[in-house]
């Protein structure tokens, strides 16, 4: 039998006549009001199919259950009514997004706050050793922030590497040991608790879709710059999967000849080593990179032919709103390919297809653990 997270989770979260925390309607009510927080009752009706009479019973409802909370009523005319915001105090789960040199570590809320968070270096241990001190990580925030059990929905796991079956993944060569085994019922009896795998890069994306550019856009390409390239689409405020759990692996369109130039930082670390800059990980150049360190401006000028065709394939094939810089990319190495970047597109009579705009993720800490903690609500709740 495949693993399925929802069939772990407790009991107390689930709606008394079925197996499920929400039902498609109270799904698509707090949707909208994640997306709008202070939304009053009555603003709810125009943006669902659903009778005013419905949308009041299923807020009700949802207000009993502790997952919603009523606030003060909008300044206006006509009768008074209620805003509507997420209750954090409902659930919260936790995030792990392993990388080939660091594991970030999240607890998030129902609302979307950030209770905690942390990183821990991978260097020199074994899979197992690197799991008991996760779990010591989790348990220390919980404790900290006198988190329950009861109140725990689950976690988001997210690891680098492609999809290949189940919540199998086919890591990078640092992450050999955590690679195609399935993860999910491994983790799930190591916490106790429901949980979901996903890639590394499409938590990211999940992240920039609830808290970045998604904000403000439906559709986006998340690219996501880390040991290796890849990235995570999404559409229509959704992450898009594909039919194989893929979707979003850029580096695919290279051979192997032109994967060597494509914008992997594992490759600008072998650079930089080249002209004697000591740079001992990928975390550690995110954190101190200098654009004028030797080998930075030639990795960049060799990569640029490889990285417009992939930005002009994302721009033909899934014609985002915006194209967003993320992963572990140093903010200002993002804006020295932006600055090199060239839309191929033709103009016909003198006008051009509109194009992305190209935005570098502003996401403080670890995109990829705050999207994979976010995972458990988008899919039980969002």
């Amino acid at each position: 039998m495949s693993y399925d997270p929802e069939a772990l989770i407790a009991r107390h979260f689930l709606r008394e006549t079925e197996n499920a925390v929400v039902s498609a309607n109270e799904r698509a009510i707090l949707r909208l009001i994640w997306h709008k927080p202070g939304i009053s009752r009555s603003e709810i009706t125009a943006h669902v199919e659903l009778t005013q009479q419905s949308v009041y019973r299923i807020i009700d409802q949802l207000t009993e259950r502790g997952m919603l909370l009523l606030g003060a009523p909008k300044p206006g005319r006509g009768q008074p009514s209620p805003t509507l915001r997420p209750n954090g105090a409902f659930a919260y789960s936790t995030g792990i997004s392993v990388n080939t040199d660091i594991v970030g570590i999240c607890l998030v809320d129902m609302a979307g706050r950030l209770l905690a968070q942390s990183t821990m270096s991978l260097a020199g241990e074994t899979m197992a050793q690197s799991l008991e001190r996760i779990e010591e990580h989790v348990a220390e925030h919980r404790a900290r922030c006198g988190l329950t059990e009861e109140g725990w929905l689950g976690v988001g796991f997210a690891i680098a590497g492609y999809h290949v079956g189940g919540t199998r993944y086919n890591a990078p060569l640092p992450l050999h040991e955590w690679s195609l085994i399935e993860l999910g019922p491994l983790f799930a009896e190591r916490f106790g608790k429901p949980v979901w795998v996903h890639n590394g890069a499409d938590t990211g994306a999940i992240a920039e879709a609830m808290f970045g550019a998604g904000r403000y856009v439906r559709h986006l390409a998340y690219l996501s710059f880390n040991y290796g390239f890849g990235g995570g689409l999404i559409h229509d405020g959704e992450l898009l999967l594909g039919g194989n759990g893929n979707a979003g692996e850029f580096s695919g369109i290279y051979d192997e000849e032109e994967g060597k130039r494509r914008p992997a930082l594992q490759y600008l670390i072998e650079r930089l080593r080249e002209n004697g800059v000591d740079v001992p990980s990928i975390s550690y150049m995110r954190q101190h990179f200098d654009p004028d360190w030797p080998g930075v401006a030639d990795w960049v000028e060799e990569v640029t032919p490889a990285y417009n065709r992939l930005i002009n394939a994302i721009y033909a094939v899934f014609d985002p709103q915006a194209i967003v810089f993320g992963g572990q990319v140093p903010p200002d190495l993002a804006h020295m390919l932006i600055a090199r970047t060239r839309i191929y597109g033709r103009p016909r009579y003198g006008v051009s297809r509109p194009s992305p705009k190209l935005v570098v993720s502003d996401i403080k800490g670890d995109a990829s653990a705050l999207g994979a903690a976010v995972a458990p609500f988008k899919a039980m709740l969002y």
